[in-house]
C-alpha cells in the first residue's frame, strides 16, 4: 500500500452512479505526485479498478468493520 499522504478524500456516500467514478477520475487528475486519493464508498467498485489499472494506477482497498470501503488510489511509478 502506499505510504504517501492523501491528497483529497472523495467521500462517494449519497452520490448515484457514474457519479462517484466522475468525480474519482477528475479527482484523480488533479493530484501532484507523490499524492493519493482516498475513496470513501458503500460497495467495491470493481469497474473503477479496471479503469484505474489501464491507466497506470495502484489501489489497495480496505472494509471497514461498518460495511464500507476505503479505496487509497495512487500513480504507479
Amino acid at each position: 500500500m502506499s505510504h504517501w499522504p492523501v491528497g483529497k478524500v472523495v467521500d462517494g456516500h449519497g452520490l448515484v452512479p457514474p457519479e462517484p467514478f466522475e468525480l474519482t477520475m477528475a479527482t484523480l487528475a488533479a493530484i501532484k505526485p507523490g499524492e493519493s486519493v482516498l475513496l470513501l464508498l458503500p460497495r467495491e467498485p470493481h469497474p473503477l479498478f479496471q479503469v484505474l489499472d489501464r491507466q497506470g494506477f495502484l489501489h489497495h482497498t480496505q472494509a471497514t468493520p461498518e460495511g464500507n470501503y476505503e479505496i487509497r488510489i495512487w500513480r504507479a511509478e
